[in-house]
């Protein structure tokens, strides 16, 4: 694919630093995983349950960051400075009162959640420990989402890779003098993680204080932008909650397999989520850029930026399929010694190669759809493609389908999703022009 597209520059000038900030945001946990399992095997499974427990939260909120990059972008292609600070002011408004909701539910509920993941007796009291510490973190990690939906709404995704990878440096560098050092235990990996989030909030809230003073924008909630900023989360939450039932699903048939089918469906689940984070910064360039270009009236300019991250999205599936195809016979080893678990990896790798080029436009409709504040389709679209995911998943439980098999319905989940976004893509339904959508 040539890089002469009008719209190529201004892809890569987000998508190259939005890819990195993805890159850096699971070394987090892998920093811990490193730096935790030094202390042995109880406290690195306590890490493995509270991680998870982290993750699937930080999931369900990063409609802060979406929502936010949405209607930010929208009232820059508008020309309206004052009123993009404003909208984002509201966004980290709104993170800053989920994260206390969040320690005040959270902190008596840990051991029930913690319970309800399985912990063992050894483990559920480290994880527990972890779970409590990090919840001071919450208002941080929230603010962090929205503050980097603002920055890439105003164009900037230079700013949250640089703010992602000094999150991450004072997170490692932290987590191994409190744990290795002082002999903190669990705990000091958590308090590390909550400062390198608190550190990340306070830098975002400040660019954003900064600009609201350049601009003239108040700094003070306003509640009817608070309550706009709650709606659009709500489906866009709802297109996630989706997403995770279906992987989430996907792990519990495999599950039910055997050891062997569990064990190879995670290292497949892992390359596929590798390859997703290139795929997502071209759909967060789709936002930036979708967003800003309808708020300036310009829909031509919209379709014409939608068609060319299409061309890009299509491009990156079939390289990423051909490299896992290329590098499928050697990928196994680098994982497992098991023959068993080798043999099914190979098999669901193939489909897994085969379905990146229909992730490639799927990830970047994906984005156009939110860029464009279309929220209310795509909580909609979410349930459909989930319906359509839940017989498939079913069948394969139902009748002793290996792995390859539970990846075709992966792949039926995939095709639901090209289909409903591909339709509303080729309507005129998400145009909508202006600096607010109606």
């Amino acid at each position: 694919m040539a890089f002469r597209h009008p719209h190529d520059s201004e892809i890569l000038r987000l998508a190259l630093p939005a890819f990195g900030a993805l890159v850096a945001e699971p070394l987090f946990l892998l920093t811990d995983s490193a730096i935790v399992g030094r202390l042995g095997t109880v406290p690195l499974g306590a890490l493995g349950v509270a991680g998870q427990i982290l993750s699937t939260f930080v999931s369900v909120c990063v409609f802060l960051a979406y929502g936010t990059t949405a209607s930010v972008a929208r009232q820059i292609g508008a020309g309206n400075l004052r009123e993009a600070i404003r909208q984002g002011v509201d966004g980290i408004w709104l993170a800053a009162l989920i994260g206390a909701v969040v320690i005040a539910v959270g902190w008596p509920l840990a051991p029930a959640v913690v319970d309800a993941f399985g912990a063992s007796a050894a483990v559920a009291p480290q994880a527990e420990t972890y779970l409590h510490i990090s919840l001071f973190g919450a208002p941080g990690m929230l603010i962090v989402l929205a503050g980097t939906g603002v920055l890439r709404g105003m164009q900037d995704t230079r700013t949250p890779l640089y703010v992602s990878v000094g999150m991450f440096t004072v997170n490692a560098a932290l987590g191994a003098v409190f744990v290795l050092v002082l002999g903190w235990g669990i705990a000091g990996s958590a308090w590390a993680t909550v400062l390198a989030q608190t550190g990340g909030a306070i830098l975002y809230a400040g660019a954003v204080a900064r600009g609201a003073r350049r601009h003239g924008a108040p700094l003070r909630p306003d509640a009817r932008g608070v309550r706009a900023s709650a709606s659009a989360g709500f489906n866009l939450m709802i297109r996630t909650l989706s997403l995770r039932v279906v992987l989430i699903l996907g792990t519990a048939v495999a599950a039910r397999m055997g050891d062997v089918e569990i064990a190879a469906h995670q290292i497949a689940s892992n390359v596929w989520n590798l390859l997703a984070f290139a795929l997502d910064a071209i759909a967060i360039a789709g936002q930036a850029i979708t967003g800003r270009y309808l708020g300036a009236s310009d829909a031509a300019g919209a379709r014409a930026a939608t068609r060319r991250m299409i061309q890009w999205g299509i491009a990156a599936g079939v390289l990423f399929a051909l490299l896992v195809l290329a590098f499928r016979p050697w990928l196994p080893n680098l994982f497992t010694s098991d023959p068993f678990v080798r043999s099914q990896l190979l098999a669901a790798l193939v489909v897994v190669a085969l379905l990146e080029p229909i992730a490639g436009v799927v990830f970047v409709l994906d984005g156009v759809l939110i860029g464009a504040g279309d929220q209310g389709y795509l909580a909609m679209a979410g349930v459909i493609q989930t319906v359509a995911f839940l017989p498939a998943a079913w069948l394969v439980h139902a009748y002793g389908g290996g792995l390859v098999a539970l990846w075709l319905a992966i792949g039926v989940w995939m095709a639901a999703r090209l289909v409903t976004l591909g339709v509303r893509a080729r309507d005129d339904a998400w145009l909508v022009m202006g600096a607010v959508r109606r």
